[in-house]
This record gives C-alpha cells, sequence and structure tokens, in this order.
C-alpha cells in the first residue's frame, strides 16, 4: 500500500518497471519488519504457577496501619453497608450483580446503596474511634 500511494513519483523506464518497483518495495518492506524483530525483545510468556511473596498492590498503597482503620470502620456499619461495600469493593460486583445480592429493584437504587454505604464508612473511618 505504501508502494501504491508513492506510485506517482514512478517513472517506468522499461517494459515490467511497475513489476519490479513493486517487488522490490515488497522486499524492503519485509527487511524493515524483520530489522524491527531483531531490535525488540521476544515476548516471554508468565508462567501460570508463579508464586508472587510480595504484598499485594492495594495492601502496599493503602498500608497496614490504613487497612485496619478501614477494617475497623467497616465493623462498625449495618450488615447491609458493610455487604453493599464489600461486594462492589472487594469483590468487584457490577451493579447488576449487587441488585440482586443487595435485592434491590434497580441497579440505580444498588448504586445508591453503595454510595451511602461509602459515605458512612468515610464517617467511621474518620471519626476517632476507627483510630
Amino acid at each position: 500500500m505504501n508502494a501504491l500511494r508513492h506510485l506517482d513519483g514512478f517513472e517506468p523506464r522499461h517494459e515490467g518497471a511497475l513489476l519490479a518497483y513493486l517487488r522490490q518495495s515488497v522486499l524492503n518492506r519485509i527487511r524493515d519488519l524483520i530489522r524491527q524483530a531483531a531490535r525488540r525483545p521476544k515476548p516471554v510468556e508468565m508462567p501460570v504457577n508463579m508464586a508472587v511473596n510480595d504484598t499485594s498492590p492495594l495492601d502496599a498503597a493503602i498500608g497496614a496501619e490504613n487497612a485496619a482503620r478501614y477494617e475497623r470502620a467497616l465493623a462498625l456499619l449495618r450488615d447491609d453497608d458493610r455487604e453493599a461495600i464489600i461486594l462492589r469493593l472487594e469483590m468487584h460486583y457490577t451493579y447488576d450483580e449487587l441488585r440482586v445480592a443487595l435485592d434491590k429493584s434497580s441497579e440505580g437504587a444498588a448504586r445508591i446503596a453503595v454510595r451511602r454505604a461509602l459515605e458512612r464508612l468515610a464517617v467511621q473511618m474518620a471519626s476517632p474511634t476507627a483510630l
């Protein structure tokens, strides 16, 4: 396709010149691709059973102290608020899945329930009892 874009600058000087031009264009493109591949490292598959000994990114980001505050504040919430937060944040439920799990009438109602539960969690985490 690139060779055809530059066809307006091509000057045929003999019979078969266009075919030779296109053939050389394809060969040059193949050589370019081979050079590109040689410059890049070969992809390596990660083993499925590779063990990770590091802490999770969530634990590293939050830190042990903040995780403990989160757990204490979560324990102070009502059961339905705690369930909404855990299902959404920790188990990554969609709002449609939450609608069913929390027995809500719609996805919007599930979204509002999670938002309100998170607001109550934020209040609990900010209070001195969560420290």
